[in-house]
């Protein structure tokens, strides 16, 4: 049994292996991927919201061109990634519309997930998906990635979605029960259950450990955990080669469990109160104050004044009427949208900027407080 409890976990980011998922023709293993979707049933009908990234597409276009993905230039690569990504599509949505949910395809690149304006963009979108119990399937848009400007692999990918969408949970699902002290193909080796701390032993041990026939290993997969844990999501290597392999993660079966460091919320605000480059302040009204402090989001109605030069995405401080600081937060709005909102009700947004924006001026996800007094 292991100590990873499944249903303690509310949003989960599932990373699936072209290995797992597509055979050597390369054709989608239907009957897997069919009890991968009942699993996600099941989470759903439990009250779990689940996004999946999943790979795949280069293996299933280069079937589809007959390209050698060996001997294959970038372009190539790219162009089977574009007729294979349809068909990866096609076949989660036809799966998991056996269980009448809806799929919906995300391709990021890095920028959508580091650049402060495209990184709210993303989680907008996916937030508004999972709001209507939508399954995203995520990939790397392979079409447009070259290898300076990649991820590299799916399973940071995972992490950077998990970050993302500040997911309590991210399952890589691999061809090994997890972490061993060396390769699981030797009779010394022993599994590991539960990682608190990521240390150079165990990134060494991953280093030594041979899995997967795509482009990730168990090394991939643990620098994956660290970023993933640090942003407050604990992260579960399992083997994905069974079929149905969330039910058997729901009933504790064999995987290793990375720790997380704090909450999803918690990592997030650690990391706002630390930015040093504050472009914008937004000075409140009393009502605004206390909406904060009781866990609101900023709404423009409350904003009293703004001043500094920033974009959507930027930080910035928000300070109340007496001039005190009380946390800082990213911007929904320019410094100049901002200003012509300050005070508007959020019903009347469309006529002061001529088209719809968002309702919010810093969405509480985004902000912390210094001071709750």
């Amino acid at each position: 049994m292991s100590g990873f409890a499944l249903s303690e976990y509310r949003r989960l980011v599932v990373k699936v292996g072209s290995s797992l998922l597509i055979g050597q023709d390369g054709h989608v293993h239907r009957g897997w991927l069919e009890g991968l979707a009942e699993n996600i049933a099941t989470l759903q009908a439990s009250g779990h919201e689940v996004l999946i990234v999943s790979s795949g597409a280069i293996a299933i276009g280069s079937n589809i061109l007959n390209i050698n993905k060996q001997r294959a230039r970038l372009e190539d690569l790219q162009a089977a990634a574009a007729a294979g990504q349809v068909q990866l599509v096609h076949a989660y949505q036809e799966a998991l519309g056996l269980h009448g949910i809806t799929a919906a395809q995300i391709l990021l690149t890095p920028e959508d997930t580091e650049n402060r304006r495209r990184f709210l963009n993303a989680r907008g979108t996916l937030a508004k998906l999972l709001e209507r119990n939508v399954v995203p399937i995520i990939n790397e848009n392979d079409t447009v990635a070259t290898e300076e400007i990649r991820y590299g692999d799916n399973d940071r990918l995972a992490a950077r979605v998990a970050q993302l969408v500040m997911a309590d949970a991210l399952i890589l699902l691999s061809d090994v029960d997890g972490l061993y002290t060396s390769d699981p193909g030797d009779v010394a080796a022993v599994h590991i259950a539960e990682v608190r701390k990521i240390t150079d032993d165990i990134l060494k041990m991953a280093g030594e450990t041979r899995s997967d026939i795509g482009s990730g290993g168990m090394a991939t997969k643990v620098q994956a955990a660290r970023i993933a844990t640090h942003a407050g999501c604990s992260t579960v290597v399992a083997n994905g080669t069974i079929e149905r392999p969330l039910e058997m993660l729901a009933s504790g079966g064999i995987c290793t469990v990375f720790r997380a460091e704090g909450t999803p919320a918690a990592a997030r605000k650690q990391w706002l109160a630390g930015v040093l480059e504050v472009r914008g302040e937004l000075v409140l009204d009393d009502g605004a104050v206390v909406a904060l402090r009781g866990g609101k989001s900023l709404l423009p109605v409350g904003v009293l004044q703004v001043s500094g030069n920033f974009r959507r995405g930027d930080v910035v401080s928000l300070v109340d009427g007496g001039g005190k600081e009380l946390g800082r937060g990213l911007a929904e709005y320019s410094d100049d949208e901002a200003a012509r909102l300050a005070g508007c009700q959020s019903e009347h947004i469309e006529e002061r900027l001529g088209y719809r924006g968002r309702a919010v001026m810093v969405h509480r996800d985004d902000l912390v407080l210094f001071n709750n007094d």
